[in-house]
């Protein structure tokens, strides 16, 4: 059984919403350890332009395994770790600090 840990970049098989086809994309893990099948995960995107609150690039996503400049959306996706297709790297500390900071204020936590 895999095992993800916060903060770990995965790609994940996004479903589209009317589920006819889905797409491979990379995501970050949010959750703590815990025994559910399922992750939570933040969407990460290439399109690094007008970006909401909270919304960031990456500054190290060559380090966490990206491949071109990257950002967080907007956004906490449950899925089931069989759509993780496999991890390509880490968040660095910097990165997980401003994502979490980013979560409590989308969550209206702070």
């Amino acid at each position: 059984m895999p095992s993800y840990s916060k903060n770990e970049i995965v790609l994940v098989r996004y479903p589209f919403s009317d589920l006819t086809n889905a797409k491979v994309r990379p995501a970050v893990i949010v959750n703590a350890p815990h025994t559910s099948q399922d992750v939570l995960i933040v969407p990460l995107t290439s399109k690094t332009t007008e970006l909401l609150a909270g919304e960031f690039v990456l500054t190290n996503w060559k380090g966490a395994g990206l491949n071109v400049e990257t950002a967080t959306k907007r956004g906490i996706f449950t899925l089931h770790e069989k759509l993780v297709l496999k991890s390509v790297g880490r968040l660095v500390t910097k990165d997980a600090e401003k994502l979490a900071t980013s979560l409590q204020e989308w969550l209206g936590l702070q």
